[in-house]
């Protein structure tokens, strides 16, 4: 064969392939758009906007009509009716009259964004996201809100992970990226190229306080941070994904017990005074931010063993006697919402 009718083989191939590629790709969209048409599993209802009594935000996970949207149950009634947003999010958050919502944006090429939303679910702000959507908390006060994506790898226990981790204002201006603030462990000023931060949890009632997770060389720790010094100082080892409670004296968090980035988290929960911590009865390994349900209570997500997409949301007391207890079915991601 000429080396014209090589070209011309090679051509073809290649179109063949991405021909084949695009029709996939059609095909898998085509599929999630009949999926999300058909009947919901669940018992839902368009929103107009954010329930005026107190509320569960949460991305539903229910199967059918409106899922991988932001929803919202009364907090008086978590098991009924629950209200589909029609804003699709990987991860959300709100407080009374402001929603955070992280997605992924099904294009060519696939691309990431941020978007908040009032209380009648209308948009305020959106930007670009520079990767995969992990963690989204707004200050109790509605006045900040934090996001953190993987620009590098897609878990925290992968090799080579790397994020994003920035605050924002409100109508989404930048505030600070924690990547250029002093990370201070055991003492010493952590400058190592692998560090890492996420998990921002906002004190209540601090506007210059808040908590999350840093790590450097396979270790994690707990870190306080101040938005005025632009520090990040170690509280403890072993802590990721940290929540602080509602009156502000405590700290949920998922528990490494090695201090390293694999292996199992339970779920624990520490004093901040007294510097005490105590490990919860929850025997399944946890990924999600816990959320507090109230001062002794706390939300979670887990998977549902054999689905790849669904997820129930279970609550756990703070009692070392307590033992876990369906919350929400097909859920994920909590945000509770009192006033």
């Amino acid at each position: 064969m000429s080396l014209r009718g090589r070209w011309l083989t090679l051509l073809a191939v290649v179109l063949l392939v991405a021909g084949g590629t695009a029709a996939y790709a059609v095909a898998a969209f085509q599929g999630a758009k009949t999926s999300q048409e058909a009947e919901s599993a669940v018992d839902v209802v368009r929103a107009d906007g954010l329930p005026a009594e107190p509320f569960v935000m949460f991305r539903n996970t229910a199967p059918g009509q409106g899922f991988g949207e932001a929803a919202t149950v009364l907090l008086a009634d978590p098991s009924g009716q629950r209200a589909v947003s029609g804003h699709s999010c990987d991860r959300v958050y709100a407080v009374r009259h402001l929603v955070s919502c992280l997605r992924t944006k099904n294009e060519v090429p696939t691309n990431f964004e941020a978007t908040t939303y009032d209380g009648s679910l209308k948009a305020i702000e959106s930007w670009a996201l520079p990767g995969i959507p992990s963690r989204t908390r707004i200050s109790p006060d509605g006045l900040l809100l934090a996001s953190t994506v993987f620009v590098g790898g897609h878990s925290y226990s992968s090799a080579g992970f790397s994020t994003e981790t920035v605050i924002r204002s409100s109508d989404g201006a930048l505030h600070a990226n924690l990547e250029d603030f002093a990370l201070i462990a055991g003492g010493t000023r952590i400058k190592a190229p692998d560090r890492n931060i996420w998990g921002v949890t906002f004190a209540p009632g601090q506007p210059d306080v808040f908590y999350a997770t840093a790590s450097s060389q396979g270790k994690i720790w707990l870190v306080r941070g101040s938005l005025r010094d632009q520090t990040l100082t170690e509280v403890a080892t072993g802590v990721e994904c940290p929540s602080v409670s509602p009156d502000g004296t405590r700290i949920a968090f998922k528990k490494s017990m090695d201090g390293t980035l694999v292996g199992h988290r339970n779920i624990a929960v520490l004093d901040i005074a007294a510097g005490t911590e105590t490990v919860l009865p929850e025997q399944r390994s946890i990924d999600d931010q816990l959320e507090w349900l109230d001062n002794t209570t706390v939300l979670y997500g887990v998977p549902r063993e054999g689905s790849g997409q669904d997820s129930d949301i279970w609550s756990l007391g703070t009692d070392p006697a307590a033992q876990p207890a369906l919350f929400i079915e097909h859920a994920w991601s909590p945000a509770v919402v009192r006033k």
